[in-house]
């Protein structure tokens, strides 16, 4: 093995290691802040997250959950029909697809998911407090644009577009004044 080989495997061995403890860390900590989110609602992360995919996808097939949701077939649909069982997604085929299962929220199922954003709270969040400081800095929440590069090279872009829509919907149907997420339409019924 020539130096420059061995230099290469070194270096991308190191580049592996800190990436993989970085997202470990980053991922136990919005794991223990989104399960003490959702915790008041008997939901568990996944389910949460179906219930979200499912809302911004206005029914979506368990692959596409599956896809968005970065879980095994079938722990989306495993998931999925536990959610089915507490009455806040329905299964359905379509007419002109009969290969793949689809998920469509049921209004009970939208309901909770949208008390869940109105109990959000950004001071129980570690991971907004941690990147405060940037934000103070620079005006604005950091963008990791090179991780957003790395996921569109191992997910496709069909999973940013997703992601796009998803941050679409955010912006135009829950947002008030006091920086609380809210559905439009509720705010009109109350």
């Amino acid at each position: 093995m020539s130096q420059e080989e061995h230099s290469s495997i070194h270096e991308a061995i190191l580049f592996s290691h800190k990436m993989a403890q970085l997202s470990k860390a980053l991922w136990k900590t919005i794991e223990k802040d989104w399960q003490q989110w959702i915790k008041p609602f008997n939901l568990n992360i996944n389910e949460h997250h179906i219930l979200w995919i499912a809302y911004h996808l206005k029914g979506a097939s368990v692959s596409e959950v599956s896809k968005f949701g970065v879980m095994h077939v079938s722990t989306a649909f495993n998931f999925s029909k536990k959610l089915e069982e507490r009455e806040l997604l329905t299964f359905s085929k379509r007419e002109n697809d009969k290969r793949n299962t689809y998920i469509q929220l049921t209004e009970q199922g939208e309901a909770l998911l949208l008390e869940t954003m109105k109990t959000y709270n950004p001071e129980n969040n570690s991971l907004l407090t941690g990147t405060q400081p940037l934000k103070e800095l620079y005006g604005k929440f950091p963008e990791f644009l090179d991780l957003v590069a790395l996921i569109r090279e191992i997910y496709g872009p069909e999973y940013l577009e997703i992601l796009e829509r998803s941050m679409k919907n955010i912006e135009e149907e829950f947002y008030d004044e006091e920086d609380f997420f809210t559905n439009a339409s509720i705010l009109k019924q109350e």
